[in-house]
């Protein structure tokens, strides 16, 4: 199975609730935290939910 690595580059302050539990839920407190994840439907709409506060690389 394929793995996403997710890096926060941009702050969360002024977004919306959601969106910061998104961050929580996947690992993500700070800019520059960086988790790597499993490529999985729930993962992905996290990711979705704040693709505009993160950025995304596929790794093996």
């Amino acid at each position: 199975m394929a793995r996403l690595k997710v890096t926060q580059v941009r702050s969360n302050i002024g977004a919306k609730h959601n969106q910061r539990e998104s961050l929580r839920s996947l690992g993500l407190k700070r800019i520059n935290d960086v988790v790597v994840q499993e490529d999985r439907p729930e993962i992905r709409g996290m990711i979705f939910k704040v693709n505009h506060l993160v950025k995304v690389e596929e790794v093996e």
